[in-house]
């Protein structure tokens, strides 16, 4: 197994890839609710926003039963370049999509796609060979099971694709709440696709402007 070294997730040095985020496609995921992966794409697509990476859309034959992307995902890029390959199943054999990839001149790659055994397993692979170091977003790879997703994650990681969560990526952009992209930018994004912490921050907000101490609840 190649060796994982920790490689920081450089937000000037780095890239965004929506990978076959397909409606069609969307219902063979498996290994997510759908409100959930729903949640998941949209956040995934929004990494590059807020941190206004070069941002690559691509499709893999959308006029047939694959379908297109969601529209919220292509609204909130309308400026990206958008691939849309007419067979290509892995989107690094489109010569379209491979000069996109090169023209950003960024070296690390974070994607997500459907599904993630091929959309994403065979680009990220195609990937690291090409030299780039790729961060395989597995909140935004979906799979048509549990097992699926777990193997082609085994396969990846043995090559040397870092494979992490939406949350890890997006902190490791950030790294530092002082920081442009910060807190004033990402809570917001996380009030939006992760309410969890989107909650926390807002009883944070509530218990400073209009709270007060219970008997019993300090320290």
């Amino acid at each position: 197994m190649a060796k994982s070294t920790f490689e920081r997730i450089d937000k000037n040095n780095a890239m965004l890839l929506v990978v076959d985020h397909q409606i069609g496609l969307f219902q063979l995921v498996r290994d997510f609710e759908p409100d959930q992966y729903r949640n998941n794409i949209l956040a995934h697509a929004a990494i590059g926003k807020v941190f206004n990476l070069p941002t690559i859309l691509t499709t893999s034959a959308e006029t047939g039963p694959n379908g297109p992307l969601p529209k919220e995902i292509v609204d909130m890029h309308p400026n990206a370049p958008f691939i849309k390959r007419n067979g290509e199943v892995n989107a690094w054999d489109n010569s379209d999509f491979r000069k996109a990839v090169k023209a950003t001149g960024k070296k690390q790659v974070i994607m997500g796609g459907i599904v993630t055994d091929v959309c994403t397993a065979f680009l990220a692979l195609s990937l690291v060979e090409e030299g780039y170091t790729v961060y395989a977003n597995a909140d935004a790879s979906g799979a048509m099971s549990k097992q699926a997703a777990a193997d082609a994650n085994d396969r990846m990681r043995a090559a040397g694709v870092q494979v992490l969560s939406t949350f890890a990526v997006v902190c490791d952009l950030m790294r530092d709440w002082r920081n442009t992209p910060g807190s004033l930018e990402l809570l917001p994004y996380f009030d939006t696709y992760f309410s969890a912490y989107g909650y926390l921050a807002r009883g944070h907000a509530a218990a400073i402007s209009r709270g007060e101490t219970l008997p019993g609840e300090t320290e």
